[in-house]
């Protein structure tokens, strides 16, 4: 794994932009501790810069950026090929001869033989990478189906830029800082920023499944063109019209023998590796079958909390007794959590307000003193129906059913008309509310939403346009759950949960790992019908089939906890001064973002117990204290 930089502009000052480059590459030393390489054409006006974390070829023949052998192109990349010896054999059969055996020198034979689109669409893995054709005096970015890896992009005077990370592009001169505050909102109300979209206006995410090209003709004038080589939709839509026809049992052995490839797959390295346990049914099954592929013990590592309802660290310590792992854990405490967050706003680049980032990141950090590779469950639940807000959002969705649409809306009209009294009770103003929708993007916007009216909270808020991406599915032709699913996979996947682990991860100098988002599952789990993902009320019913082939049912039958954090309860107690500080009205105005009485009637009512306000005041202090950070 690694941190990827650079820059392109055929007008430009190439002596100052190479100065920058340095910069820019050397701000993302945490994420490729091992080494740094770079690439010039000065004529040209580009150069490519890499940090390298070592973890396949340790030898320089590993190095980046790479120079082809056709010296054609070159290639800066972060991120891992899994299948990268089965196109190895495949170049090798057509006389291709290679120097060392880095999957960075097979995908870029791979490309220049098979051309960009064609060689992406055979890549099994994770990965950002920027490409200079010098045939075709183009620069094209590239990043990984599910989005697994980061990468941002700007035109800062001219330059075309981009990095891993935001604070490597805001290292290039120029750069001019402005917030958007659409991004605030959508901050505010998922608690991410979604792509394209970043902290700043002149900076964007590259999406998932996306490749975009930059060409300049010969006037200087630059053109940009973007292309799918994988699209959510399409996976989508294809797997429900071929709905998976055999039986159960069949399912369950064909899903268990994809994960198997995929878990073998990524227990390739040349380092030590081990894997993330919290005792629950994505990461126990991992943990259970990379052991099954292992002739000695697997290192696990998992963190607890002292705080009652919060911790699955037994959990974890059971089932690593089970399958014979070699286990380590640490327990939280409210101390270490404190000390972590100045840390965690310069490791996460921009606002981000998931809590489990704590425990992520701490646990991450156990873990590089004793491997560089970690293998996490992510991705079992937005796959096959593990939320439980799933099943919250279903039981609301059929009751709603019960009155039909065309009096839901008078109905809802009625209630708020009613005594203003009566409406500061939150379950009447929530049923106001849920009357009042029609369909099922609304009801989900609304129950996923943490603040709801984002124009009342941020000062000049342009907007409340929370993600661009576009929805795989229609209403119409998904059942409720389907359609949560899919807004899941496309949004709250790529943008929360694995912009946490990649950060938290790399933050530290570990590369993370996460099988279960191999392209082959997500495509084989839309195959199947929704009861084997959800039956008679149980999420993820057929990974839980397959996990009991190797833990005993009893480990793992309880109710899903998720990666919680007591935030709420250390608001209130050994983090309130410095929150309160962050809150503090006078600095809300004098910062100018956030019209302070709502936010503070909020954290007055959380400090006095009355409401819990947890993940709405996390999204405003998390991005205080980003701003504090950044000034």
């Amino acid at each position: 794994m690694c941190g990827i930089a650079g820059y392109w502009n055929i007008n430009s000052d190439s002596s100052k932009s190479a100065m920058a480059l340095k910069k820019m590459v050397r701000l993302l030393e945490h994420r490729g501790p091992d080494g740094e390489g770079f690439w010039y054409d000065n004529k040209l006006g580009i150069g490519l810069g890499h940090r390298r974390l070592s973890i396949i070829d340790l030898s320089e023949y590993g190095s980046q950026p790479m120079l082809s052998k056709t010296r054609d192109s070159v290639i800066t990349y972060n991120g891992e090929v899994y299948n990268y010896q089965q196109i190895r054999k495949e170049l090798e059969a057509k006389g291709i001869k290679f120097r060392g055996h880095s999957d960075t020198e097979i995908i870029q034979e791979a490309i220049e033989n098979w051309g960009l689109k064609d060689a992406v669409t055979k890549f099994i893995g994770m990965f950002a990478f920027a490409l200079w054709d010098k045939k075709n005096r183009q620069l094209s970015i590239a990043r990984d189906r599910l989005g697994i890896k980061p990468l941002y992009y700007a035109w800062i005077n001219g330059n075309f830029v981009f990095a891993s990370e935001l604070k490597s592009i805001k290292a290039f001169p120029g750069f001019e800082g402005e917030i958007d505050r659409t991004s605030l909102g959508c901050l505010l109300k998922n608690g991410y920023i979604g792509a394209p979209l970043s902290m700043y206006k002149s900076i964007k995410k590259l999406k998932p499944g996306k490749i975009l090209t930059i060409k300049f003709d010969s006037h200087g004038s630059s053109r940009e063109l973007e292309d799918a080589f994988w699209s959510p939709s399409e996976v989508i839509e294809k797997g429900m019209d071929n709905t998976y026809s055999g039986t159960a049992t069949e399912a369950i052995n064909e899903l268990e023998n994809i994960l198997i490839d995929s878990i073998g797959l990524r227990m390739l390295s040349d380092v030590p590796l081990g894997a993330f346990l919290s005792g629950g049914i994505d990461s126990s099954l991992v943990v259970a079958l990379m052991q099954m592929q292992s002739d000695k013990p697997i290192k696990t590592f998992t963190v607890g909390f002292h705080e009652k309802g919060y911790n699955e660290a037994k959990h974890a310590e059971a089932v690593a007794k089970h399958i014979g792992t070699e286990h380590h854990q640490i327990y939280i405490t409210h101390n270490e959590a404190m000390a972590t967050i100045p840390v965690l706003t310069e490791t996460f680049d921009e606002p981000f307000s998931d809590p489990s980032q704590i425990p992520t990141y701490l646990v991450s950090k156990m873990a590089r003193g004793h491997v560089k590779v970690c293998l996490s469950g992510d991705g079992g639940d937005e796959l096959f129906c593990g939320y439980n807000r799933y099943l919250k959002i279903r039981r609301i969705w059929n009751a709603m059913s019960l009155f039909p649409a065309r009096a839901r809306l008078p109905l809802s009209k009625i209630i708020q008309a009613g005594n203003h009294k009566l409406l500061q009770n939150e379950k009447l103003c929530s049923i106001a509310e849920i009357m009042g929708i029609v369909g099922k993007k609304e009801l989900y916007a609304l129950l996923f939403s943490q603040w709801k009216n984002i124009k009342e909270i941020v000062i000049n808020c342009e907007g409340e346009n929370s993600n661009h991406s576009e929805h795989p599915l229609g209403e119409n032709n998904s059942s409720l759950d389907e359609y949560m699913m899919a807004e899941d996979l496309v949004k709250y996947l790529p943008d929360d949960i694995l912009v946490k682990m990649d950060r938290a991860s790399m933050g530290v100098g570990l590369e993370a790992r996460v099988p279960i988002l191999d392209h082959r599952v997500v495509e084989f789990s839309w195959r199947l019908p929704q009861r084997m993902k959800l039956y008679k009320g149980e999420g993820k019913w057929i990974l839980k089939q397959v996990l009991c082939k190797h833990v005993p049912k009893s480990l793992i039958e309880r109710p899903k906890m998720g990666f919680g954090v007591p935030i709420g309860e250390w608001l209130r107690g050994p983090l309130r001064d410095w929150a309160e500080s962050l809150l503090d009205a006078e600095r809300l105005k004098q910062d100018g973002f956030f019209h302070p009485d709502p936010v503070r009637k909020k954290w007055d009512e959380h400090i006095r117990g009355t409401r819990n306000w947890q993940f709405l005041l996390w999204n405003v202090i998390m991005f205080q204290a980003w701003l504090y950070n950044n000034n």
